[in-house]
């Protein structure tokens, strides 16, 4: 295959996707239009190209150019195909590939609040969630349990970032989703005719199992970041305020488990 380029020069500038540019840099790299992410690991790459997303290049481990990687390679056609060992990647990119394989990919314009909360009965709202991780899995439980589309207060950690998708299986590609433009969503949610249930623990809480819960048409979750919670006005001005029965002293979760458990008992049937 005439694009697969041996990695000889690691200051080529054409690497610096992979090896020198943060996350933000990536975000800006076609500024004033969408930027850059990367995506790891075949399957995550095979769901950006199912959505449509455009490869730019990609960075393979060489022994995975003929194994697992072949089929992604063979989608992307005459982008440069970056290629070494393991041990000159991990130097390069200062981590060791998931599934030795990285593919930088065009963002695309995110829809709009009413395109991605069209038709929709059940959505998760995260508030100031900045941990990667804790993003990544939320989007790959309400994606598998049946929630309709994710909103993001400003603040949150952005879902293309690398480690977000990965942890997300690509399953951010698979689930609408787009940024509110204010950090307070209850009044917006209002507007869009969704009733919101804010996951805190409060004496005013009730558990997710309330009835009155699931005769909900429109149900907005509201899930907080790990160290502070929702903010207080968010918790005031939600129609309800949600927690999960706990055993054995254990006073909650971390936020990605408690949207899991939340996500199945308030899907819909």
């Amino acid at each position: 295959m005439s694009n697969i380029i041996p990695v000889t020069d690691f200051s080529a500038p054409e690497l610096d996707v992979y090896a020198r540019l943060s996350e933000t840099q990536l975000l800006h790299y076609y500024e004033p239009k969408e930027g850059i992410f990367i995506a790891e690991s075949p399957k995550v790459i095979e769901r950006a190209l199912d959505q449509g997303y455009t490869p730019v290049s990609m960075l393979v481990e060489d022994k995975h150019i003929a194994g697992q990687a072949g089929q992604v390679i063979a989608r992307c056609r005459d982008i440069p195909v970056y290629t070494a060992g393991f041990d000159v990647l991990t130097k390069l990119t200062g981590f060791q590939l998931t599934r030795g394989v990285l593919c930088a990919m065009r963002r695309r314009r995110l829809p709009s609040l009413k395109e991605t909360c069209q038709n929709a009965c059940r959505i998760a709202v995260l508030e100031h969630i900045m941990n990667p991780t804790n993003v990544g899995a939320i989007f790959r439980s309400a994606a598998a349990l049946g929630f309709d589309a994710i909103l993001l207060t400003p603040s949150c950690t952005d879902p293309l970032y690398r480690r977000a998708l990965r942890v997300s299986m690509g399953t951010v590609f698979q689930i609408p989703w787009t940024y509110l433009d204010q950090e307070l969503p209850v009044p917006v949610l209002r507007k869009l005719g969704f009733k919101t249930a804010a996951m805190a623990l409060s004496d005013q809480s009730t558990g997710i199992d309330d009835p009155r819960l699931m005769a909900e048409d429109k149900l907005a979750l509201i899930l907080g970041s790990e160290e502070e919670g929702l903010r207080a006005d968010t918790i005031k001005d939600s129609d309800y305020t949600l927690c999960i029965p706990m055993a054995h002293g254990v006073d909650s979760l971390n936020v990605a488990a408690a949207g899991a458990v939340a996500f199945w008992q308030l899907k819909r049937r």
